[in-house]
């Protein structure tokens, strides 16, 4: 398999490399950013969020890949695509998912990204439909959602308490090709 290598305006979606793993768990493993994900992880939860990602990759040929800016080099986090395997949910169906670090934020960057792994589903991995999991409180994530052109998708919702231990319900959004065909941000 060719390694993965995306561009947009200000960032690189790429495969990941051994040296990122460290960078990555030291600029997003905290309590700010893993608020909704299950608060700051162990050696265990990080060995576990690895292999998993890994395997996305090897088993389906995307992941959540580095998102690294391009005019400095720094790795701000992931964005990208897996198939959904969350206990209780959609299994199977095309997720889009991101985590950045804090310094990050509110910068437009999980857009650019988020909205690059949406192409890609579409048009390079052939989804018919994507989906995006987060929590009720995580309204920062919602909200990109919706800005992305997604739709709240109740009936697709399923509780799992492992990232909000004071509401264990993962709510879903979903948008599907013609929807994201249609959108006219660009």
């Amino acid at each position: 398999m060719a390694d993965f290598h995306h561009e947009t305006q200000r960032l690189v979606l790429r495969d990941w490399r051994e040296a990122d793993w460290d960078t990555f768990w030291q600029h997003t493993n905290t309590p700010a950013v893993m608020r909704w994900l299950g608060g700051v992880a162990n050696d265990e939860v990080r060995a576990g969020a690895r292999a998993r990602i890994e395997s996305y990759r090897r088993d389906h040929g995307h992941t959540f890949w580095v998102v690294e800016r391009k005019d400095d080099g720094e790795l701000l986090g992931f964005c990208g695509l897996k198939r959904s395997n969350q206990a209780g949910g959609p299994i199977g169906l095309m997720e889009v998912g991101w985590r950045l670090r804090e310094d990050a934020w509110g910068k437009g960057y999980a857009r650019e990204a988020a909205s690059a792994s949406l192409d890609l589903a579409f048009d390079r991995f052939g989804a018919d439909e994507v989906v995006a999991f987060t929590v009720d409180g995580n309204t920062a994530s919602w909200g990109l959602m919706l800005r992305l052109g997604m739709s709240r998708r109740a009936d697709l919702d399923f509780a799992c308490p492992d990232f909000d231990p004071e509401n264990g319900m993962i709510i879903v959004y979903a948008i599907d090709r013609s929807a994201w065909e249609a959108r006219t941000d660009g």
